[in-house]
């Protein structure tokens, strides 16, 4: 297996001086005691079965508006689209978990984790320097996520296959994962996030395969975990932690093509993870289908000139003879 060329994005703990090692070995345990407790995480899921189950969560039309303002940065209206939907829908989890990726979403479109210029920095994208988020939008952030939480709960209960509440689980726990992955650079709350998300994610495409959002956050983790050095990936496979850069791609592809509310944001991710393997191809089409579908959003269209793509190239033509 080729090794990175760069690993200066190892895991924070896993330094040369002494504190560092003792460090390295209580992560060590700390990884093989979570292994044994939760049960072994491996992300590598296998991609949709054709049968195909409706899930109901993927079918509003107001949550949809949401995250079409979201997507066109347009932060405030797409939170007053689903605290609407919170407010007409209290046990739905769903609202809750919508409010949650507007916030995390804007935390990142304002710290430029969406962008090149991160992805491509392995200081930036795998280090462990924690970035400073607005306090106010992370207390809103967390708020909602463990609304959403909790309010899917009560449904599995009830219902252990109820897959609106599975879908509510893997998004709130795969952004949990993320916040502390990309922001708080916490990296083992994000393995153990990445955890939970994985068993939720799992079984709700047993329930409902079309349910290709759910790819995003098992692709994420792989491709993060298998872009670790080689090293750190030994010692995460002694505690059953695997990722696959290949399969993560795969998995951030299938979201991109088939997924629903989560699809914008898994075209930008796959675009990203597509210029650090160098296929500026792929990110050129994500990107150019991004910025027609989304005009008014800035980052695509930054994005897409520093491919010296002009924007106006991604829109396609009217058809008929509407002008000259």
């Amino acid at each position: 297996m080729r090794r990175p060329n760069n690993e200066e994005g190892n895991l924070s703990l896993l330094d040369s001086n002494h504190d560092g090692r003792r460090a390295f070995l209580s992560t060590i345990c700390f990884l093989l005691w979570s292994a044994l407790m939760a049960g072994v995480l491996d992300v590598r899921a296998a991609p949709p079965s054709s049968r195909q189950t409706p899930i109901e969560a993927l079918h509003v039309p107001e949550l949809e508006a949401g995250f079409h303002f979201l997507y066109e940065v347009k932060f405030e209206e797409a939170r007053i689209q689903f605290e609407a939907w919170e407010k007409s829908h209290p046990e739905d989890a769903l609202g809750s978990a919508s409010e949650a990726a507007a916030y995390l979403y804007e935390e990142c479109y304002r710290q430029g984790i969406l962008t090149s210029e991160f992805f491509l920095d392995d200081k930036r994208f795998l280090g462990n320097i924690p970035l400073k988020p607005d306090p106010v939008r992370r207390a809103a952030f967390f708020a909602a996520d463990k609304r959403a939480q909790d309010l899917a709960q009560r449904r599995l209960k009830t219902n252990p296959d109820d897959a609106n509440a599975l879908f509510a689980m893997s998004l709130a726990l795969g952004m949990e994962s993320d916040y502390a992955s990309l922001i708080d650079k916490r990296q083992l709350d994000s393995l153990k996030k990445i955890g939970e998300a994985d068993l939720y994610s799992r079984k709700l495409l047993v329930v409902a395969p079309d349910a290709a959002d759910a790819y995003l956050g098992l692709g994420t983790a792989n491709y993060v975990i298998g872009s670790l050095s080689g090293f750190t990936r030994l010692i995460l496979g002694l505690a059953g932690i695997h990722g696959d850069k290949k399969l993560g791609l795969q998995q951030i592809a299938i979201a991109a093509d088939h997924g629903h509310y989560l699809r914008p944001f898994a075209k930008i991710l796959l675009a990203m993870v597509a210029l650090r393997e160098k296929k500026p191809e792929v990110a050129r089409a994500q990107l150019n289908e991004l910025v027609a579908e989304f005009p008014e959003n800035p980052l695509f269209a930054s994005e897409l000139a520093k491919l010296k793509v002009s924007p106006a190239a991604a829109i396609p033509p009217k058809s008929g003879r509407d002008g000259p």
